[in-house]
């Protein structure tokens, strides 16, 4: 039977609390977990593992989570990433991932609370039903005099670095020393990393309009390089046509320069992820770095990707390039045509087709290890927008702006009841 409620029975403040109550709900958004990670250079091999499974959509889902980021330098020193030996039973690279997402929020006080027995806790793996018995849950401890969070599972441990990104209570991220593996790993059967064996110079021959490139790669032997790089999060190799090395004069160019320069210039070429189309076309961070960076040093030989008029567009600082077409698509490679040789600014002076004269010292040094930034200018929330404001984070201003105008309506709403109740005397 209905209930029918008189508004008479109702005093105004009653009412007026109602009003308040109703326009003052805020709905909690999806966690876009590109989005947050976008700026976070260091983490990009581990964003575009989330964005090629389908953890990146499971976490969509969600609405507190704890999430356990891998920089790039332990993803690639990680025997789990890159031996792909069988073993009794089959997890695929998304579970892996899975196995890094806890299904509570935990802040750095929070993680700092937990005793030093430990506290075991679920994680999104043991959601998918493949996880054998409790082995989707990990046991995390702390140190109460080293102060050290540690995350144990039957086959590894991890140690947490840092705090990366906190969205009260939606999302916390951290970064942390090693892979997590779960019990019963097979990364044969993995979703995302079949082993392709591929030759990359072949594959440029049968793909016409490329011999310049493939033999420019035979000859600095760095095929053999980029061919290793195939596993972990893959490559995406942009190569220029025939008629790009024709336009730019490249003997002139590419012969004044020392040959270890040369090899960097085509490691400029490439990046160390696997990106097909739609992925560069929707891609969230523009800045990124090359194999030529991890030989030279962060903030080095990065290329600017982003849409332009429904292309690719590749900015190197010295020229801009577009995607031509895909010659070669298989994950985990992927193999563009581009218009134009990728120039960088470090060997050339713009709207000049001289070499700098830099003094050779030598090979160039190598990368140092990763540093995480903690507050990135501008970094995007939860929702992908830009959050302007130190304190509180997870709360931009738009969202203010909205709630604000929300509470305003809800009080005049609720003073016009009132002046409704006292002039009609009820």
């Amino acid at each position: 039977m209905a209930a029918t409620i008189f508004i008479s029975h109702f005093t105004p403040l009653t009412l007026l609390y109602f009003l308040l109550l109703s326009t003052s709900y805020i709905p909690i958004l999806a966690i876009n977990i590109t989005h947050l990670l976008s700026s976070y250079p260091e983490l990009s091999e581990f964003t575009n593992l989330l964005s090629t499974t389908t953890v990146a959509a499971d976490l969509a889902e969600r609405s507190s989570v704890t999430l356990f980021a891998v920089p790039n330098t332990f993803i690639r020193n990680s025997d789990v990433m890159n031996d792909h030996s069988p073993s009794s039973s089959s997890i695929s690279l998304g579970d892996v991932l899975r196995y890094h997402v806890l299904l509570e929020y935990y802040s750095w006080p929070d993680l700092r609370l937990i005793p030093p027995a430990g506290k075991l806790v679920t994680t999104l793996y043991q959601t998918t039903g493949r996880a054998p018995s409790n082995s989707g849950s990990v046991n995390i401890t702390h140190d109460p005099i080293s102060n050290a969070i540690t995350i144990h599972s039957l086959n590894s441990n991890a140690t947490v670095i840092n705090s990366v990104k906190t969205v009260p209570y939606n999302i916390s991220i951290f970064t942390v020393d090693s892979v997590l593996v779960p019990n019963g790993l097979n990364l044969m059967a993995s979703e995302t990393r079949p082993t392709l064996g591929l030759n990359i110079t072949q594959t440029l021959i049968d793909g016409h309009d490329f011999n310049i490139a493939a033999s420019m790669l035979m000859a600095s032997r760095v095929e053999d390089e980029f061919e290793d790089d195939e596993r972990g999060a893959g490559i995406t190799l942009f190569m220029p046509t025939d008629q790009a090395f024709s336009d730019l004069n490249s003997s002139k160019i590419f012969q004044s320069l020392p040959a270890e320069k040369k090899t960097d210039v085509l490691r400029f070429h490439v990046l160390h992820s696997y990106y097909p189309l739609g992925s560069l076309q929707s891609i969230v961070n523009p800045v990124q770095p090359t194999l030529a960076t991890e030989q030279n040093g962060a903030g080095s030989f990065t290329l600017n990707i982003s849409r332009v008029n429904g292309d690719v567009s590749i900015d190197t600082g010295i020229v801009q390039a577009s995607v031509t077409r895909t010659v070669f698509d298989q994950n985990p490679v992927v193999i563009f045509g581009v218009s134009k040789v990728l120039l960088p600014k470090e060997y050339f002076q713009k709207n000049s087709v001289e070499v700098i004269n830099k003094p050779s010292s030598g090979a160039p040094a190598s990368a140092d290890p990763p540093e995480i930034s903690i507050s990135p200018v501008n970094s995007p929330d939860i929702d992908g927008s830009t959050n302007h404001l130190s304190s509180p984070p997870g709360h931009g201003e738009k969202e203010s702006s909205a709630a604000n105008r929300k509470s305003t309506v809800g009080i005049f709403l609720g003073l016009c009841c009132i002046g409704f109740y006292v002039a009609t005397g009820y």
